[in-house]
């Protein structure tokens, strides 16, 4: 059975995944880690905690509706990724007016905010998709406790 505690791991899991790709991206492309940068860091944290709140609280929704975990996992994936992919394409858009019209730190804020929200799209998607769904492959007719 799925608890509330499965789900803050997933969570801390990927948001920490989010965060070492995001390092990982910035140190092969040698750029330099500035103050506007860490904001970045910071502002794709929260919207990667953001878009796990908003898949979980899916989640839960499908489980008010007497579905199964694994019908509940899958509903709440495919009714919030529109709502992620829109903010996070919108942050996007203006990250890029950002990139186009900012100056040195303005543009380094922008780079790693675009970085941060691509990888915190796969992380929040992707990862803990694979994550839920490996958690509930044998328990399709098991009831999640969240």
């Amino acid at each position: 059975m799925l608890t509330d505690l499965t789900f803050i791991l997933v969570v801390v899991l990927a948001v920490t995944v989010n965060v070492l790709i995001l390092l990982a991206v910035l140190v092969q492309f040698g750029l330099v880690l500035t103050l506007p940068g860490i904001a970045g860091i910071i502002l794709t944290i929260g919207m990667a905690v953001d878009a796990n709140v908003l898949i979980n609280e899916r989640i839960r929704e499908e489980l008010r509706r007497n579905k199964t975990s694994r019908a509940a996992v899958d509903s709440g994936y495919a009714n919030a990724t529109r709502t992620i992919v829109d903010a996070n394409v919108t942050t996007l858009i203006a990250a890029g007016i950002l990139l186009w019209f900012g100056t040195g730190p303005i543009q380094g804020f922008a780079v790693t905010l675009s970085i941060g929200i691509l990888s915190s799209m796969f992380t929040a998607l992707v990862l803990t998709r694979v994550i839920m769904e490996a958690a509930t492959r044998n328990r399709s007719h098991a009831k999640l406790s969240i």
